[in-house]
């Protein structure tokens, strides 16, 4: 992938495809006349992990942990504030859901059952739920907190993992938790919130290294105007915020901590 690129791909779920593309509409409009070559039109179905690494990347969502451990190249543009339960300005959180049938009453209960993820590099659906469990799970030897841990690719796989019955819980960030709540409810039937983990910076907004200081600029502008009006409602923002690499760093001491604890790996 080397044309430049923009996607809003982490929360692209299909009742909102056509506000996110609006809402870059609007942005990308207000860009057009930039020295850089401006998407018109948003990448759906690119891997993401392209998408962040593409040297042309004009605008995309990544989440915190691979921010902080897999892209030090690429520039912070701004962390989205939503407009959902849980979330708290630019933080967010993790909901730990297990089966409405479930008899677990608290953390502990998990012990021996099996946990759905999303990926081992994702901060809402790991390193959350690692943390959570880090100070009840064992210290030492090769002992396993979890029977079994699936990966399951994105958190809408890790609710029909426990709707299912092959999965027994699952950590599910609060944005996608509420955005399902609003357009797919039925991905939640079935479920429901054993705990919740600490909050943490939310899912930034970057771009390529290359990108000039100017056009970042010009970026941050058109985004927090489209931010402030109906199209940005519409994608459930309520502003921005200016977060630096430095306030991301509680995703990397949650990771720490976990490890001090003895519980490297989730498992």
């Amino acid at each position: 992938m080397s044309e430049p690129v923009a996607s809003l791909g982490m929360y692209d779920i299909p009742a909102l495809g056509p506000a996110l593309d609006r809402f870059w509409h609007v942005v990308s409009e207000t860009l057009r006349n930039a020295d850089t070559p401006i998407p018109a039109s948003l990448s759906h179905d690119a891997p993401l992990d392209e998408v962040w690494r593409n040297p042309h990347l004009i605008l995309a969502q990544t989440c915190g942990l691979p921010l902080m451990t897999e892209l030090p190249e690429v520039q912070l543009v701004a962390t989205p504030c939503y407009d959902l339960p849980e979330c708290d300005g630019p933080f967010y959180r993790s909901l730990i859901v297990v089966p409405a049938s479930s008899p677990a009453a608290t953390l502990a209960d998990l012990r021996d059952r099996r946990a759905a993820i999303n990926g081992w590099n994702s901060q809402s659906g790991m390193n959350a739920l690692r943390a959570v469990i880090a100070p009840i799970a064992p210290t030492t030897g090769t002992a396993r907190f979890f029977s079994a841990v699936e990966v399951t690719s994105s958190h809408r796989a890790s609710l029909a993992a426990l709707q299912s019955g092959r999965a027994d819980v699952a950590a599910i960030d609060c944005v996608t938790h509420g955005l399902l709540a609003r357009y797919e409810p039925a991905s939640l039937t079935g479920t429901r919130i054993l705990a919740r983990s600490p909050l943490t910076p939310g899912l930034p907004l970057i771009t390529a290294a290359g990108t000039s200081p100017d056009l970042l600029a010009r970026l941050r502008d058109a985004l927090a105007r489209a931010a402030s009006v109906a199209t940005g409602k519409a994608i459930h923002w309520r502003g921005l915020e200016m977060l630096t690499r430095a306030d991301y760093a509680p995703i990397l001491a949650m990771r720490a901590d976990a490890v001090a604890l003895g519980y490297p790996e989730l498992r």
